[in-house]
């Protein structure tokens, strides 16, 4: 009886520090220290309405807006409660299908572009959900862009660049363009297009 009250008193101080203290002090100091990345990186308008999270991928379809990575997280992508890749491998003919459906829908929507389709516009990420592009990615889709919103191909990709964020303390991952925040800054350099 003894080690069965010592075994229980540990379990319960173990579940007080490790599930109650530790995440509430954890998530104090997260809000304390870095308050817009502990509500989820929520992106705004120039109305302040949010629009996304500048770390879950969405959508754009439209010509006039660049386009993010393919999705395979849930059944129409870009499902945050279903994070994943696709999980088909190198030889599956779905996966072979898709990205040849993908890649002729983008040479026939980005007929200037300059050079082959960069990978990661027919791949998709393993989570499902990456919201970032290469640079060449993003500069690849500038003349279908420009071409929507009747504006010279410079200024979009000067755009493009000025939206380029560098390497992670200057040596981890790659340079990369966030597509959602590119998107609204289309906006509010060109204004928005009609629907």
């Amino acid at each position: 009886m003894k080690i069965l009250t010592i075994a229980l008193r540990a379990t319960f101080v173990t579940l007080i520090v490790t599930g109650l203290v530790y995440p509430l002090v954890a998530t104090g100091l997260a809000r304390v220290i870095f308050p817009a990345r502990a509500g989820g990186s929520l992106v705004t308008d120039e109305q302040g309405k949010i629009v996304g999270s500048e770390l879950i991928g969405q959508s754009f379809s439209r010509p006039d807006y660049f386009q993010g990575r393919p999705s395979a997280a849930g059944d129409k992508g870009y499902d945050a409660t279903s994070s994943s890749g696709s999980n088909f491998g190198a030889t599956s003919a779905k996966l072979r299908d898709r990205v040849t459906k993908d890649a002729e829908r983008l040479q026939k929507e980005n007929p200037d572009a300059p050079g082959p389709i960069p990978a990661e516009l027919v791949t998709a990420s393993g989570s499902g959900l990456d919201p970032h592009l290469s640079p060449a990615a993003a500069l690849w889709q500038v003349p279908r862009v420009a071409r929507a919103r009747q504006v010279a191909p410079e200024r979009v990709q000067a755009l493009v660049t000025d939206h380029i964020e560098g390497r992670d303390l200057g040596f981890l991952g790659e340079p990369r363009v966030n597509v959602l925040r590119l998107n609204l800054a289309l906006d509010r350099q060109f204004g928005k297009p009609q629907p």
